[in-house]
């Protein structure tokens, strides 16, 4: 089994720590292949990066065509449904599994995400996916993602943000709302006493589960079908076709 994990990112520092957190959950016969993308921002922390760290993580996908499943490892999903068009196996994103597996945790979670920017978009995820029932609030500890290796109070700021969202929201469980953060999970639940779930980890045995399965993104309605070969031009002229 080989799951890819794209970090949408440019920044090869935080790559590693994603492939860590990869590394720590995997099944014994999974291989994790860590993607730095090689076209984008250095963090992604709006809207024009989510957007511009698109073609990054097409071009990732395309470079490794033999996986049985896709990881994006930012918490914006950036460029998820384009990612499951050119996919020939699953694509998850981090903050759709991570979602998916704080709701069984408890009555409900919080997300602790980086910046206070940030929680518009992690509030549209959570409607997607179908979880703003479950979704008790959402938190941002205001350490720029770039920063949150190189602080040294990362780990208590992030720490408090927690206990807080906890006590603030009622809730059962913490979902960390950054790839950044992917090695403190562990770290977070034992200091608070509350189970804190990290999208990559939990991307990885979603993935491991869909790829064990043999399952993949279902193409029957057509809107998931590979896009028509078109022409594009400019700086995006080999992402497509002749039609």
């Amino acid at each position: 089994m080989r799951l890819v994990v794209i970090n949408p990112n440019t920044t090869a520092e935080m790559t590693a720590v994603i492939s860590a957190a990869a590394r720590s959950v995997a099944r014994a016969d999974a291989e994790i292949v860590a993607v730095t993308s090689a076209t984008g921002p250095e963090s992604i922390e709006s809207h024009y990066d989510e957007a511009l760290a698109v073609p990054g993580v097409l071009d990732a996908i395309a470079a490794h065509p033999d996986a049985d499943g896709y990881l994006l490892a930012c918490f914006g999903d950036p460029g998820l449904d384009a990612a499951r068009e050119v996919a020939v196996a699953p694509v998850l994103g981090i903050a759709e599994a991570a979602v998916h597996l704080a709701a069984p945790l408890g009555r409900g979670f919080s997300i602790v995400t980086s910046l206070s920017r940030t929680i518009g978009r992690a509030r549209d995820l959570v409607s997607h996916y179908g979880f703003s029932d479950r979704c008790l609030g959402i938190h941002a500890c205001e350490i720029p993602v770039l920063d949150l290796e190189s602080n040294p109070d990362t780990e208590a700021i992030l720490a408090k943000a927690c206990a807080q969202a906890l006590a603030d929201d009622g809730s059962d469980a913490i979902v960390l709302g950054c790839a950044g953060m992917a090695d403190l999970a562990a770290r977070m639940s034992s200091q608070i006493g509350a189970p804190v779930v990290d999208g990559v980890a939990a991307g990885v045995g979603m993935l491991s589960a869909m790829a064990a399965m043999g399952l993949r993104t279902g193409t029957a309605s057509g809107e998931f079908a590979s896009p028509p070969p078109k022409r594009y031009t400019g700086v995006l002229h080999h992402w497509g076709a002749p039609g």
